[in-house]
């Protein structure tokens, strides 16, 4: 098929999980609305995600988007949502669309289109809520409540979606005269080669922006882009954390010294959940809240009955069980945690301790102000509801800890062409949105997918106002007028900022973009590795207000990140090691007076930094401070000391044989495995494995090739080719497999023997005319038959 003179390329079909983002809440079907909730006759947004992204200050002008039309790429919409407008079709907020694949589709089964895109996973209509939610008993609207939004559906109601209806949906959007595509999305890859990167790009070529979550795998390190947010001027989206937590709890009741008076506080029921009717008084083993590890040891001889109490411990130093454990030793029954973070309160599991039927959490403060109660000597009764009579109260309490900072969990750049990624962020940690009615309608998570949605609602501001929908204009303002925030591992802040591939431009700021008269051309400089350093990049400044500006350029440094681990040829996990050193920049001029109209071009030089260890990839990276009155933007760059093709790719020994049913794990088998493979032309099962021929990348291979090789048997072969599935193209770091089913790639069967797999790894940045570009490993022998 490859040799037909209408085929230009051909690329396997990968298929992408559903996203995960972690589940903070959900309401449940028949819930009230909150006791506590914004003032929806006050027209101010104070939603805090909004708040923190300048949407507020659009909102209060009139700005909502409107004639905006959006695609949400993703699981569908609960279009039956009043808050998502409550039909589909003409005049309704989810007014186009269509579901590529149906209700039993998972990723590996044919489609089955139909026209309607209702949602039955959740995470499309979270998505949507973010965009475009409107006015609701919860109190908060999508940043865009004007647009009209289109439901593409790629995901059944469970597995996986190929990249052919990704890319399928994505040209449909665009043919349905989407104005913007959002997707969050994605997995593993850094490469924008890769064929739904290339599709997604092309669309923006043509003038369609489109937002693509950077992906929830920041534990992993740097240079873990991800598909297709790892495009050619696709917006690769990180997630920040929202300033306020946000949690919606059971409301219960208490009283103190058996007053008369009943206190309303909120609690999250856990695993078991037996609440219903429960009023007992507090006990407490520790009475010191900043006590780290109350509840964590055994409780003294002289300790009460505990069934006729409800333990009340604090969060910390042990498990939850060992906490109920030692709880339960005494009788106890019912089990309370309180948190040790100012979070709300979340779900608890200690379903695995006997005796305890009832479990959960409340806030610090609640629990703090118990303690302190019964320190003091009083007796604090609580009278427990199950959340079956559907009352909730709304909590928000501010984040001190990791409120404004990229989450940790979002995917680290850039590409392994040295591509700047993300190019900034919104809040994703702990939003609060619509959710699929049968599921409760209302729901808190946290990921980059909530992130994205958000830049794309911006992005509708943003057109309203400015009157375009240039993705390379709207990109460059987002950027310059993002704030790069400092760094921060999830327990601190740091005295430097986030560098560059964590955050891109920073968090971004709407109104600021939206007003803004003095453009850059671009949104970010990469000065790509030691190998292939570009001396010398530039930036224009053109001003369009009708005052002439006096500008400053200067530079802002961050830490320098090394990727790999010391004396290894593999990443190093999150947090990567900070180096002190940073480059240095020299301007063409560092004092620019810009005319109104007028433009002036802004030379960089780079003098990468000293000191460096260029074997472990220390990525160098900052900030070129644009300011003048009225004026404050920013430009993200990067380079790289060390050199990506002279960087290990593949180990020798890190190629083996593992179990098809084994695909999380990828546990090698003992030598000499034999495997009795299917029957020819099927797929193989749980319960009679195939062999995975797996393999471990210490960084990104454009192409990583496998031969089989026959080790006995009849066969004289030195090599029967690649084994069906191979070569596999745009690898990310890490481990990978093909299963086997005995095919091999020019469509014949391997017979029946034993054999080893020999595989060869493309370097970054290599030819692959040059054997010296080419890592190799073989693997153990293994043996197949067939029934």
């Amino acid at each position: 098929m490859a040799a037909l003179p209408a085929v230009k390329n051909m690329w396997p079909v990968k298929v992408y999980s559903i996203p995960k983002p972690r589940i903070e809440w959900t309401a449940t079907p028949g819930m009230k609305a909150p006791l506590k909730k914004r003032d929806l006759n006050d027209t101010a947004d104070t939603f805090s995600p909004h708040v923190q992204v300048q949407v507020d200050k659009l909102r209060e002008k009139g700005i909502t988007g409107h004639g905006i039309k959006v695609a949400v790429v993703d699981t569908g919409i609960d279009y039956k949502h009043p808050a998502l407008g409550g039909c589909f079709g003409p005049n309704c907020l989810v007014s186009f669309g269509t579901d590529l694949v149906g209700d039993k589709y998972d990723g590996f089964n044919a489609v089955y289109p139909d026209d309607d895109p209702m949602d039955c996973q959740g995470h499309g209509s979270h998505v949507a809520g973010i965009v475009a939610a409107q006015e609701n008993e919860y109190g908060f609207t999508g940043a865009a409540p004007g647009v009209t939004l289109g439901a593409y559906r790629v995901f059944g109601c469970s597995g996986e979606a190929g990249n052919d209806v990704l890319i399928a949906a994505f040209n449909q959007a665009y043919q349905d005269g989407a104005d913007i595509i959002t997707a969050s999305i994605g997995g593993p890859s850094g490469w924008s080669e890769e064929p739904w990167a290339v599709a997604v790009s092309r669309i923006v070529e043509k003038g369609v922006p489109c937002t693509v979550s950077a992906g929830n795998s920041g534990d992993v390190g740097m240079f873990y882009a991800s598909t297709a947010a790892n495009g050619n001027k696709v917006m690769a989206i990180a997630s920040y954390d929202n300033s306020d937590y946000v949690s919606l709890l059971n409301i219960s009741h208490y009283t103190v010294d058996n007053s008369s008076k009943k206190i309303d506080f909120g609690s999250t029921a856990g695993s078991p959940a037996a609440w219903g009717n429960v009023t007992l008084p507090l006990w407490a083993p520790n009475l010191d809240p900043a006590t780290p590890n109350g509840g964590c040891d055994a409780y003294p001889a002289d300790t009460p009955d505990l069934s006729k109490y409800i333990v009340l411990v604090r969060r910390g130093s042990c498990t939850f069980v060992q906490k109920a454990q030692n709880a339960a030793k005494h009788g106890a029954k019912y089990f309370l945690v309180y948190n040790n973070a100012a979070s709300g309160a979340s779900a608890i599991d200690v379903s695995t301790v006997e005796g305890i039927v009832a479990a959960g959490m409340v806030p610090a403060k609640t629990g703090t102000k118990w303690v302190e109660l019964l320190k003091a000597g009083s007796t604090v009764t609580l009278e427990m509801s199950d959340g079956s009579d559907g009352k909730v109260i709304l909590e928000e309490s501010k984040n001190n800890v990791t409120g404004g900072a990229v989450s940790t969990y979002s995917s680290w750049g850039p590409t392994w062409e040295l591509d700047v990624k993300p190019q900034f962020g919104s809040p994703g940690g702990n939003i609060l949105s619509t959710y699929p009615l049968k599921k409760g309608g209302y729901a808190v998570l946290s990921g980059t997918s909530m992130a994205c949605p958000l830049v794309a609602g911006v992005i509708a501001l943003i057109a309203e106002v400015r009157g375009t929908l240039d993705p390379e204009v709207l990109e460059n303002l987002l950027s310059s007028t993002s704030n790069p925030t400092l760094f921060n591992d999830g327990a601190k802040f740091y005295d430097y900022l986030a560098p560059v591939p964590q955050q891109g431009g920073g968090l971004i700021q709407a109104y600021d973009a939206a007003y803004s008269t003095l453009l850059l051309s671009r949104s970010s400089l990469a000065f790509n590795d030691t190998d292939h350093f570009t001396e010398v990049l530039n930036f224009t400044l053109h001003n369009t207000g009708k005052t002439d500006l006096d500008l400053s350029i200067s530079h802002i440094p961050t830490k320098s990140v090394y990727t790999l681990a010391k004396d290894s040829i593999y990443a190093s996990e999150f947090p990567n090691d900070v180096a002190d050193g940073h480059a240095s920049l020299k301007f063409s001029e560092s004092k620019v007076s810009v005319g109104a109209g007028d433009s002036v071009t802004i030379e960089v030089m780079p003098t990468p930094p000293e000191g460096l260890d260029a074997k472990r990839l220390a990525l160098w990276s900052g900030y070129i401070a644009v300011n003048g009155t009225g004026v404050s933007l920013s430009l993200p760059y990067q380079g790289l000391t060390g050199s990506l093709h002279d960087s290990k790719v593949l180990a020798s020994d890190d190629t083996w044989i593992s179990k098809s049913n084994d695909k999380d794990e990828l546990n090698p088998v003992p030598a000499n495995t034999t495997f009795v493979l299917p029957v020819k032309g099927q797929n193989a099962t749980d319960e009679k494995p195939a062999p995975a021929l797996a393999w471990k990348l210490a960084l990104g291979s454009a192409k990583l090739e496998a031969e089989l090789i026959p080790v006995s048997g009849n066969s004289t072969a030195k090599s029967l080719g690649a084994p069906a599935g191979f070569p596999t193209l745009w690898n990310p770091m890490g481990k990978g497999s093909v299963v086997w089913n005995g095919k091999l790639a020019d469509g014949g069967y391997a017979p029946a023997g034993k054999y080893k797999v020999a595989y060869r790894a493309l370097r970054i940045f290599g030819d692959e005319k040059k054997e010296s570009d080419w890592d190799k490993s073989e693997s153990p022998v293994f043996g197949v038959r067939y029934p």
